[in-house]
């Protein structure tokens, strides 16, 4: 892959507000990698494995999974726990991006392979900081391993 490539930021989270709140965000950061987001867990893996109403989509991994955990249809545990026992998919970045403060989500998220755990912050202006330095981090500065 060339490494000029921008690859995709793919948000997964089911609420509207949280979701445009991070996609502005992402924008204010001037992260150019295009954001698609897709509301459930159904939908992050129809996604990722291109098929479905994603059937058509470009090839390639996005940079990094912003994942939600409480959401309907499949929780991001059960998107992750997916991930991590793919081989094709286990190398993904998957941040978790939660508003719980449950140690046991925190725990369960490592102990299930995240990459990362960000709690969203109340307050909007430390939210956009922290979304904003995840993008950059993830999209910009992250290196990761060719694929095989």
């Amino acid at each position: 892959m060339n490494k000029k490539e921008l690859r995709t930021v793919l948000l997964v989270e089911d609420s509207v507000a949280d979701a445009e709140m991070t996609m502005d965000a992402l924008t204010e950061a001037h992260l150019a990698n295009p954001v698609v987001h897709v509301e459930d867990g159904v939908e992050c893996l129809d996604y990722l494995y291109g098929r479905g109403a994603w059937a058509s989509r470009d090839p390639g991994d996005p940079a990094v999974v912003l994942l939600d955990i409480k959401m309907p249809r499949m929780n991001g545990f059960d998107v992750l726990t997916q991930l991590r026992a793919d081989e094709r998919m286990r190398r993904i970045p998957v941040v978790i991006l939660s508003s719980s403060h449950e140690e046991s989500d925190l725990a369960r998220s490592w102990d299930l392979g995240a990459n990362a755990y960000v709690i969203k912050p109340v307050d909007v202006d430390q939210f956009f900081e922290a979304v904003r330095t995840l993008g950059q981090f993830w999209a910009v500065l992250n290196e990761a391993p060719e694929a095989e």
